[in-house]
């Protein structure tokens, strides 16, 4: 058994701890209570921009419209983009979409490169020798669409100049404070038959009637489908940024609990080696007494 002063002092490493961690899930409870906010209000603007870009697919000779609608012929190139975040101590949220990512990809027949938006999941991709075309690291706790508006362009032109012939998002949907589900999103090129995997938010189908363009279809889509595609991937940067949050506070809840546990059990430790320390002395003080008096 450890001695009382060892155990003292890990009683102490063990409360600093709990400390540090409770001040961790506060502050990020502070943070998704804002990115929820953000992300409510986001939402329904993207998922409606999201389902136009569906119906505008599914018009007959929709590849005539725009080339981001151009199907291609054969898929020898994909684009990734993951979306992680630059902290850690978030439990497994990381490990989960990086889990997901390999699941759909690692057997994929085409090449595969990878935007990596986020330190965690560029140094994943990075250990594991991905072809990374680009990194986005250092956001905002709180992103604008100016902030990230770079990632869709990049995305978007990839495609444009056929050095992607699909591109997908790949990112943290947050469902709620608890579940937070990894999702693989198809973004490029917009399907026709709704056959992508899309969030658990997106599914409301969308009406065949068609549209009518006022003034000019060309001028409204060239302008529209480019700018609602990025658009999604800066609504794919909320949710994942809520989940981060999320998994954060979870995962700093679970750590003070099991911190105020083991320092629980560490006093009871403390306690039983004081106890063993003072009965010690106890016996020494009275083998001495009865040595004392057996030598006068």
């Amino acid at each position: 058994m450890a001695n009382a002063r060892e155990v003292e002092q890990r009683i102490k490493s063990v409360k600093n701890i709990a400390q540090v961690t409770s001040a961790l899930q506060a502050v990020s409870a502070s943070k998704v209570k804002k990115a929820v906010q953000v992300l409510e209000r986001t939402r329904p603007y993207s998922t409606k921009a999201w389902q136009v870009l569906q119906h505008v697919a599914k018009q007959a000779e929709s590849e005539d419209l725009h080339p981001l609608l151009e199907q291609p012929s054969a898929v020898e190139n994909v684009l990734v983009v993951l979306i992680s975040g630059d902290r850690g101590l978030a439990g497994a949220y990381y490990a989960n979409i990086v889990r997901f990512l390999h699941k759909e990809f690692d057997d994929y027949s085409a090449n595969v490169r990878y935007i990596a938006v986020g330190r965690k999941g560029r140094d994943i991709l990075i250990r594991q020798g991905k072809d990374i075309l680009a990194e986005f690291s250092g956001l905002p706790a709180a992103p604008t669409y100016v902030d990230v508006s770079a990632i869709g362009r990049l995305a978007v032109e990839e495609f444009l100049d056929k050095k992607a012939d699909e591109v997908y998002l790949a990112y943290t949907d947050f469902v709620n404070m608890m579940v937070q589900t990894p999702v693989i999103k198809k973004l490029l090129p917009l399907t026709r038959e709704g056959e992508e995997r899309v969030s658990v938010f997106e599914e409301e189908k969308v009406s065949s009637s068609e549209y009518i363009y006022e003034p000019g279809k060309q001028e409204i889509l060239d302008n529209i489908i480019p700018r609602f595609t990025a658009l999604q991937v800066f609504h794919a940067i909320l949710e994942s940024l809520a989940s981060e949050y999320a998994a954060r506070r979870v995962a700093m809840k679970s750590a003070t609990d099991n911190a105020t546990e083991l320092a629980g059990a560490l006093q009871l430790e403390y306690n039983k080696a004081r106890q063993q320390a003072i009965t010690n002395e106890l016996l020494d003080i009275a083998g001495g007494a009865e040595a004392l008096e057996q030598t006068s």
